[in-house]
């Protein structure tokens, strides 16, 4: 299958989670045997319009990210080079119009991949963005409910979740035993003390805790960790890689959700598949509660008591270092989503 990724912006500009999201795809369907193609911004040193690592051929569209310039090349590349489905990202909104009239041009269906933390301007040019695809995926019930307030017909959009490596988690030897485990950079949004309250209300009980991440916040959470005499408990492991990450999770029994702000908890998703109990506090703008939804070793908390009596509660769970249940969500499942999705909509694209 030809696949043609639109993302002007790739993650070599701005490091985000959508942009990733959709780069590890193609990288996953082109090690999968389909013919995959990006059409972006040149990232790459020198004046080739061309780009080709990895079984992946990125197409400079611009020489440098420009909204209208991408917006006016875009359709005749693609229609030049051909595909059988176009993939693009819903930023610049100026793209997704091109993208749909360089797939009506190559006779391929639009899809859009919302992640959630795309910068749109909002009004009429997100209308369009949300209006032209022929299908949207978002990572989350909460998103898809914002891309339908953007605009987005509710029938022609579809929830596939982000995707984890299930033979990693199998493969990975289990650090040393903690209680509990947390892991968010540590930023504005982390919300890092809602833990530690709860945990400053079990100072009489024996517990150890993992904070994994790093950021701007390190420190006013280690000196909060301090004024409540609970830093001999808590260890800031710092930013760590996915594999100690992996073990790390694997020798807790406890996850811990806190964050103001999650398109996705991923994080929280390989914690309950190397076996964690979840805990999430409900958050607004967090998507977190989903993924413990009809999950019995889980809790869903509002308050710093329910926290502390979450953690208690869970120790009647008995330790994993594996869930079964979240095999569902290994890269190769997920990316059978994606497939499926392109199928059908090639097939009703064949209907006219």
């Amino acid at each position: 299958m030809r696949v043609a990724f639109v993302s002007m912006k790739t993650s070599h500009y701005r490091d985000t989670k959508g942009a990733r999201r959709l780069e590890r795809l193609a990288r996953q369907m082109a090690d999968a045997g389909h013919d995959v193609t990006v059409y972006c911004a040149r990232w790459w040193d020198g004046d080739e319009r061309r780009f080709e690592p990895d079984d992946i051929s990125y197409r400079a569209v611009t020489a440098e990210p420009n909204a209208a310039a991408f917006a006016a090349r875009l359709p005749v590349r693609i229609a030049r080079n051909g595909a059988d489905v176009v993939h693009a990202r819903p930023t610049p909104p100026e793209s997704v119009p091109a993208a749909k009239l360089g797939g009506a041009l190559a006779r391929a269906p639009l899809l859009v991949d919302w992640f959630g933390d795309e910068a749109l301007p909002g009004g009429r040019r997100t209308e369009w963005a949300a209006r032209a695809p022929d299908r949207i995926v978002t990572p989350s019930e909460m998103v898809r409910t914002n891309a339908r307030e953007q605009g987005a017909d509710g029938d022609a959009t579809t929830v596939i979740p982000e995707s984890i490596d299930v033979d990693l988690i199998r493969e990975t030897e289990p650090a040393e035993t903690v209680d509990v485990a947390f892991a968010h950079p540590l930023d504005e949004s982390a919300n890092v003390e809602s833990l530690m309250l709860g945990l400053a209300e079990l100072r009489e009980r024996d517990w150890s805790a993992t904070i994994i991440g790093d950021g701007p916040y390190r420190e006013d959470y280690e000196r909060q960790a301090r004024d409540l005499r609970i830093d001999d408990r808590v260890t800031f492991a710092g930013a760590c890689d996915r594999e100690e990450r992996v073990s790390l999770y694997r020798g807790a029994h406890v996850f811990v959700q806190t964050a103001y702000r999650e398109q996705f908890a991923t994080e929280l998703l390989w914690a309950l598949a190397c076996g964690c109990v979840g805990i999430v506090e409900y958050q607004a703008r967090s998507s977190a509660h989903e993924l413990i939804e009809q999950r019995e070793r889980s809790f869903r908390v509002t308050s710093t008591q329910g926290m502390a009596e979450a953690i208690v509660d869970a120790g009647t769970y008995e330790r994993r270092t594996f869930d079964e249940a979240f095999a569902e969500f290994d890269h190769d499942a997920v990316r059978g989503e994606y497939e499926d999705l392109y199928a059908r909509l090639i097939d009703e694209r064949g209907l006219f």
